[in-house]
């Protein structure tokens, strides 16, 4: 995978363009830590900060098939212990951390709707996709703002915004990922430490793939069909799916020097799909 190029406004000296282009796709020297980055979306963000010159670590329970970029260390992030059990794990590989990557995240579906979810269910999602990232924090913070500045990323989701019953858990637990974010980002900007959030609509992982699938052959069609009909169900103006590639690329920006004014916001990736403001 080649270096993304963003064309951006620049003087009308070409190497002055060039130079600027360089500068977003360039991560060279930076040393990232992605948790939950051997599939889909967050196997993306490590092939890209790879490409771009980063030294990379991911984590997940299991290895991912196939080639996997980065280093690979097996964690579970839903322990009390294992998101600062990674931190140090990834700091011996690494010296330091500048860039975290936070993909981590459960979700329960129900298909009978709230009534149906137990206490265990509303807390494996708010354990899985808000306090594996506060306690990823709560480990990397101290080591950035020692050295003078970092960026954190947390993924969150669309759903925070249009919650789905069978998956309401989650999306309560991303919308808290949501306000928790802003509020870090408010504290940890005075030391150069920037944090956002990428919100992703529907994006065609393999999990995804695999659901519709599922939907394809309890309906008697294909997976072509079951997509297209997906689609009519969730529009989406730009008339596609959103691919682990299109987020890895929004990541890759936010992490780049480019990006060095953002922090404390929420970047929706879906397409469109998203009906207000």
């Amino acid at each position: 995978m080649g270096t993304v190029r963003i064309p951006l406004p620049c003087s009308s000296f070409i190497e002055d363009c060039q130079a600027e282009e360089r500068r977003v796709g360039d991560l060279t020297g930076r040393r990232a830590l992605i948790a939950g980055g051997t599939r889909g979306i967050g196997a993306a963000i490590a092939e890209q900060l790879t490409d771009a010159g980063a030294r990379v670590v991911v984590s997940a329970r299991r290895r991912g098939d196939g080639n996997q970029a980065g280093h690979f260390i097996a964690a579970d992030l839903f322990t009390p212990q294992g998101p600062s059990q990674l931190v140090a794990d990834a700091l011996a590989h690494l010296g330091e951390i500048d860039v975290l990557v936070d993909n981590a995240a459960s979700q329960t579906r129900v298909p009978n709707g709230v009534l149906a979810m137990t206490d265990d269910d509303w807390l494996a999602d708010l354990n899985g996709s808000l306090m594996s990232a506060v306690r990823l924090d709560r480990a990397v913070l101290p080591g950035m703002i020692a050295a003078g500045g970092g960026v954190i990323v947390h993924i969150g989701s669309g759903a925070a915004r249009l919650p789905q019953p069978t998956a309401l858990a989650y999306a309560a637990a991303k919308a808290a990922l949501a306000a928790y974010s802003k509020g870090l980002a408010n504290e940890v900007g005075r030391h150069n430490v920037r944090v956002n959030l990428v919100s992703p609509g529907v994006i065609e992982t393999s999990a995804l793939r695999a659901r519709l699938q599922s939907l394809a052959d309890e309906s008697g069609t294909d997976l072509e069909t079951a997509r297209d009909q997906f689609l009519r169900n969730f529009p989406v103006p730009l008339g596609r799916l959103g691919t682990a590639d299109d987020v890895a690329s929004l990541v890759r920006f936010l992490v780049s020097p480019a990006a060095s004014y953002l922090t404390g916001t929420d970047h929706v990736i879906d397409g469109g799909l998203l009906p207000t403001l």
